[in-house]
């Protein structure tokens, strides 16, 4: 049943966005524009993904220092390699919106 469902449903909206591929270039919204909304997009997300995450991990990395203060120095350590490892990411997202 639900299989069937979701058939009913794909071809709904196959059905539904075949006016939208019949349109003429002449929308005012060019390629090149929603390239660059694409890749604003995919920058926000992956920055505030990236956000998310070097937030959990300092807090985590708080969290055992305040449990273990004797393994500061290799909590330490860890947690700047953890955090270089995140920001390249946010790094190699706007590398790859330039070169696009």
């Amino acid at each position: 049943m639900r299989l069937k469902m979701l058939v009913i449903l794909a071809l709904f909206l196959l059905v539904a966005a075949s006016p939208v591929f019949a349109q003429g270039s002449s929308t005012g919204i060019s390629d090149n524009g929603l390239r660059f909304v694409g890749a604003a997009i995919g920058m926000a997300i992956a920055s505030g993904l990236c956000g998310l995450g070097q937030g959990k991990a300092v807090s985590s990395a708080a969290e055992a220092v305040a449990r273990n203060p004797a393994a500061r120095a290799g909590i330490q350590t860890l947690l700047v390699l953890g955090l270089a490892f995140i920001e390249s990411l946010a790094i190699f997202t706007l590398l790859i919106i330039f070169v696009k």
